[in-house]
């Protein structure tokens, strides 16, 4: 089993949007037995908060289930329970490594490193209010990471 943890700031929009897509991509090719997905947060802010209703509206438009989800925070015991940790942005990247004593199996990355834009981050649609374009380079880094996993053959 190939476990992913997508992480965001509050673990209610970006990082639990992340996980409901992928989890959506993996039942719709028949990989639900070999991958296992979650998300979590880097903040205390939002923990057992649902997703954020406007970004629970976007999935839903897009098809996307994204029920009983509780906002939980990121634990240091995580980083040996997932094989791929995945970012929304850099400033998460640094609080995953704090929490979690640095990246030494090197299981940190961006969600958007498999995509055509690597190295770029998810905009925080709590700021910028644009929930579909949070929504499109969700869909698209995690599209990109399943492509990534069929390549590298993890998927066995």
């Amino acid at each position: 089993m190939l476990r992913i943890l997508f992480v965001c700031h509050g673990n209610i929009c970006r990082s639990a949007a992340a996980r409901f897509v992928m989890q959506d991509m993996v039942e719709r090719a028949g990989l639900q037995d070999i991958i296992e997905t979650d998300s979590a947060a880097t903040s205390t802010e939002e923990i057992g908060n649902p997703v954020y209703p406007p970004m629970q509206r976007t999935l839903e438009a897009h098809g996307i289930r994204c029920g009983g989800h509780s906002a939980k925070q990121l634990k240091k015991r995580d980083y040996a329970r997932y094989d791929m940790i995945i970012a929304s942005d850099r400033e998460n990247l640094y609080y995953m490594s704090r929490i979690c004593g640095g990246d030494p199996e090197g299981k940190f990355s961006l969600l958007m490193d498999y995509t055509d834009r690597p190295g770029s981050e998810i905009s925080d649609p709590w700021y910028t209010r644009n929930f579909e374009r949070t929504y499109r380079d969700v869909e698209k880094g995690c599209r990109g990471l399943l492509d990534y996993l069929k390549e590298a053959g993890r998927l066995r």
